[in-house]
């Protein structure tokens, strides 16, 4: 099971990286993989890390399997609506609208499962470079004020305690960022990105965040019968 548990986060690194690359084929990710494998002193075990490999690639591909699926769905749908509008046909413009909806329902499905780390459930890099950042620039596509979230010592959390452990700090500290109601991208293992709007100013912001993390410091989060403070991210 714990081996399992490193897999788990070895994907995620691996997709974080992924998520960098105009292209991807299952080679590049396999070896992107593998060099994560050795970061985690998983290489050990070859046939567990390849088979998990191919469950990840497989994941990717039903992924693009159901975009394309959902593709298709989308264009068929949008030529029965011109051909409904152009004939003034009532009952088909009906069983388009209907099947409008259930392709939005998959549509939605789709981004969700696209742009969510699934770990913390916070938005990925993806979403990041998808909504935020300007194609091919380092410039922002709206103004705002970003946070940077960087957990001091959590690496002695899952040193001492383990990777599932470490894996709770981490949603619970998810969990109490996104109660600022910013937009929260998970940008590496311990790092979190919070982008406020514009109506909110730097000093507000820091304020907010400052706040947050005296209220994280205050929780003492228990593992059987070892109790800790939850690692102190930096603002």
């Amino acid at each position: 099971m714990q081996k399992e548990r490193i897999l788990g986060i070895i994907s995620n690194e691996t997709k974080e990286e992924v998520c960098k690359l105009d292209v991807v084929t299952p080679e590049i990710f396999t070896n992107i993989f593998v060099q994560k494998a050795k970061e985690h002193n998983m290489d050990e075990y070859e046939d567990m890390v390849t088979d998990y490999i191919e469950q990840q690639v497989a994941s990717y591909l039903h992924i693009q399997d159901e975009t394309t699926h959902t593709a298709d769905k989308l264009s068929e749908t949008t030529n029965k609506a011109i051909e409904a509008i152009q004939e003034r046909n009532d009952g088909a413009l009906n069983e388009v609208l209907s099947e409008t909806k259930a392709l939005k329902k998959e549509l939605e499905k789709l981004k969700a499962s696209l742009y969510k780390d699934e770990l913390t459930g916070c938005y990925n890099r993806k979403w990041m470079y998808d909504h935020i950042i300007i194609e091919n620039t380092n410039q922002f596509k709206k103004g705002g004020v970003l946070g940077l979230i960087d957990l001091n010592y959590f690496k002695i959390v899952n040193d001492t305690y383990g990777h599932i452990i470490g894996d709770k700090v981490l949603i619970f500290v998810a969990t109490q960022l996104r109660k600022t109601k910013a937009d929260v991208v998970r940008y590496g293992g311990d790092e979190f990105l919070v982008f406020f709007h514009e109506e909110c100013t730097p000093q507000k912001v820091l304020k907010k965040l400052k706040e947050l993390r005296e209220d994280l410091l205050k929780n003492t989060l228990r593992q059987k019968k070892r109790s800790f403070a939850s690692a102190s991210p930096s603002v």
